[in-house]
């Protein structure tokens, strides 16, 4: 079984829907995916009750790879180029020793 780290955010109860609503955030390796959850319970339902009921979805959302889900990927930085470094001084000189562009 592997071990996924759990992060909620705003946490709320929807009085006109009568459910507890967050954002999940499922991080599984390099990747990161965020679920929109709800579930339906009384206003007297107990924080950690919530909150396990929340987490319990969003891990069977991530598992089954179904659903709407927002995605982010860790950023890798792009590989520079080979050239060399751009040296204002040698490209002056390059420039001035030039055939035919002199002054008269």
């Amino acid at each position: 079984m592997q071990t996924r780290q759990i992060q909620m955010n705003d946490v709320i109860y929807n009085a006109a829907e009568q459910c507890f609503e967050a954002l999940v955030t499922v991080h599984d390796g390099d990747r990161s995916r965020k679920y929109a959850c709800a579930i339906n319970a009384p206003m007297t339902m107990s924080f950690d009750q919530a909150a396990k009921g929340l987490t319990k979805q969003a891990e069977r959302r991530h598992l089954s790879r179904g659903g709407m889900y927002s995605e982010i990927r860790a950023q890798k930085p792009a590989q520079r180029s080979g050239r060399p470094r751009f040296d204002p001084k040698a490209w002056l000189r390059h420039v001035a020793n030039l055939p035919g562009l002199r002054a008269a």
